[in-house]
């Protein structure tokens, strides 16, 4: 289905192939744990609107609402085995929000990383392009099948093995801030950074592994606020103030608008350095 029969006078998506990132936290709701099935409805409304458009739709999803490796509830367990358990929580959360979306009229299929065939099949590179390319939506689950990787890798892995254009990190927050916008409200949020100046300022968009994969690759990555209703299909169609868009490179204008902005700073600081002096002056002729 071509992007003019998916919707008639509707903007043009700006990708050809998304990756949505969403982690298992996103299906809670307002709940402490679990699954919200009226989150995971209006999660696959979303997704809907975006696979309208023509756009080939992968969904990575984690597992924090249900258990996490890494987390207090793995207690003093093994690592690779509460990473496996971890993992298993993925493949239930794939499952929720594959009915999800087909109770909405999208075909779906879940790939796993971990053999489970009455559950999901196998992942299999082909196969998972194969359905994309007959317009399914397709959410890989069990992260990258091995202990010690989050979902954030699996999601560049996946990402780069289907040729996605770009990964969309869903979050709760409106894209990648100066600093943590929820306990500093002087925070900024960037319209654009580099994966150099996410790791190097240690900023929590992605584990470091996940951020070296896309940066080695140049696969862009737009971090945005799934809670707010519509965001999905606004970053696809490219709109402009929607999310953090981490790439290689700032684009041209970006960065003369940062470099303009230092050397107004710098001018003023010049400025007030030669008022103190100038009042110092009169102050000691007084």
């Amino acid at each position: 289905m071509s992007t003019a029969e998916a919707q008639p006078g509707a903007k043009a998506p700006a990708f050809r192939r998304i990756l949505l990132k969403a982690s298992g936290e996103a299906l809670m709701g307002a709940q402490n744990y679990g699954v919200d099935v009226e989150v995971a409805r209006s999660i696959a409304e979303e997704i809907k609107a975006v696979h309208k458009l023509g756009v080939e739709v992968a969904v990575v999803v984690g597992g924090g609402n249900i258990f996490r490796g890494v987390s207090e509830s793995a207690g003093n367990m093994d690592r690779a085995a509460a990473d496996y358990i971890g993992m298993l929580a993925t493949v239930m959360n794939a499952v929720v929000l594959q009915d999800a979306l087909e109770k909405t009229g999208v075909y779906t299929r879940v790939l796993s990383a971990i053999n489970i065939p009455q559950v999901a099949e196998p992942f299999i590179r082909r196969r998972a392009v194969r359905h994309l390319e007959k317009g399914r939506v397709v959410i890989f689950a069990a992260g990258t099948g091995n202990p010690y990787f989050t979902t954030d890798s699996a999601a560049a892995l996946r990402a780069l093995e289907i040729r996605a254009d770009v990964i969309l990190k869903a979050t709760k927050v409106e894209g990648v801030y100066t600093a943590d916008p929820v306990k500093d409200p002087t925070a900024t949020r960037y319209d654009c950074i580099t994966y150099q100046q996410v790791l190097e300022q240690q900023l929590r968009v992605m584990d470091a592994s996940a951020i070296s994969l896309c940066m080695d690759n140049n696969l862009p990555i737009v971090v945005f606020n799934m809670r707010r209703p519509g965001n999905i299909i606004r970053v696809v169609t490219g709109e402009e103030g929607v999310g953090t868009r981490v790439c290689n490179q700032l684009p041209e204008s970006v960065r003369l608008a940062r470099e303009s902005a230092k050397l107004a700073e710098a001018e003023a600081e010049v400025e007030r350095r030669r008022g103190a002096k100038e009042f110092q002056d009169n102050l000691d002729r007084a």
